[in-house]
């Protein structure tokens, strides 16, 4: 019920692992107004406010008492057009695949590396998402928020987002900024990343000697839904560890014991390490206790085979965290935001 409150809501369709956990209130808004007028109830009455938006960033390990308030508006929008370049804007609720579908039928190139990835427009920045060698601070002009702290709105530039590896002002500031818009600039020629995982490889198994956005869009969609579970088919939150940063001296400490290592080398010295790569090496690709378990095609995704907990699911992942720092000296951090 759009700008309306409903009690003890089931958020099983709100999350993409499809935990059932009930929020005590629940709100969907559509626009500004909803959103204000959700937060000021919700002050009046002392109650917390968890902001969601696609359900695709959450574990939900408990029942939320809380108000809930989903965002749900839409709209997306080109702002100016010089004929190279482009600047569009959309509502924070808008479903992102759909968005960077939306923008590659215009004829605007840029997001095509972040196709399929699940989520709304609104959620992107908060971690900086980011696939097949492109982040959202690769393409991101600006967004407008809401302060939680004043009620004021504040339009962020790239500067002011202090983005870093899915990471952002916003993550780090859980609860205060509410985004309400994002804007991208786009162009309408092709400047194509392809030499990140196997997106150059599927192209030419598919015969495209002169990749378009689209078609690099539509190989990386191929490329995700053989790797990645649909939420819709089976629970899961994408990728739910990062790719952990360490020194060169860990790395090569790991190399002695394990040869095959994945690495790739950053900037300023230190090396980025597979954490897929890690978790299968450890045996847990494909490991299930109950409904709990680890994807048997990619260890980086845990899995909800069905009525698996919040609470089960933290479990096992916190038993994958304790295995890989005892056997590589190294810490994964989970991706998802746990409640």
């Amino acid at each position: 019920m759009t700008g309306q409150w409903q009690e003890q809501v089931s958020l099983k369709p709100y999350n993409t692992f499809g935990i059932d956990v009930k929020a005590r209130y629940f709100s969907q808004a559509r626009n500004d107004l909803h959103v204000r007028q959700a937060l000021s109830q919700a002050q009046r009455l002392a109650l917390p406010v968890l902001v969601i938006g696609g359900g695709s960033n959450l574990l939900l390990t408990r029942d939320i008492d809380a108000l809930v308030l989903h965002m749900a508006s839409q709209g997306r929008r080109v702002l100016s057009d010089d004929g190279e370049h482009v600047v569009v804007e959309a509502e924070a609720g808008e479903p992102w695949h759909p968005f960077v579908q939306w923008t590659l039928a215009q004829g605007f190139c840029g997001l095509e590396n972040l196709s399929l990835i699940p989520g709304t427009v609104g959620a992107a920045p908060m971690q900086n998402v980011g696939a097949y060698g492109v982040e959202i601070k690769d393409v991101f002009v600006g967004l407008t928020a809401l302060d939680r702290e004043t009620g004021e709105l504040r339009d962020f530039a790239l500067a002011d987002c202090a983005f870093g590896y899915r990471d952002s002002v916003f993550k780090r500031n859980p609860g205060r900024w509410l985004i309400l818009r994002v804007r991208f600039a786009l162009s309408r020629t092709l400047h194509a990343h392809l030499d990140y995982g196997p997106v150059r490889q599927r192209l030419a198994e598919q015969g495209v000697t002169e990749p378009t956005a689209q078609a690099i869009s539509d190989a990386i969609c191929s490329i995700r839904r053989e790797k990645l579970p649909d939420p819709a088919e089976l629970g899961n939150a994408g990728s739910f560890f990062k790719n952990p940063v360490v020194s060169a001296e860990c790395v090569a400490r790991i190399r002695a014991q394990y040869p095959g290592v994945v690495a790739y080398p950053q900037a300023d010295g230190q090396v980025k390490l597979a954490a897929g790569w890690l978790i299968e090496q450890a045996g847990w690709k494909g490991y299930r206790e109950g409904d709990a378990g680890v994807h048997r095609l990619q260890s980086l995704v845990l899995v909800n085979h069905g009525q698996a907990s919040g609470a089960q699911m933290h479990a096992l992942a916190r038993r994958i965290q304790a295995d890989i720092l005892e056997r590589f000296g190294v810490e994964l951090e989970m991706e998802p935001n746990l409640y």
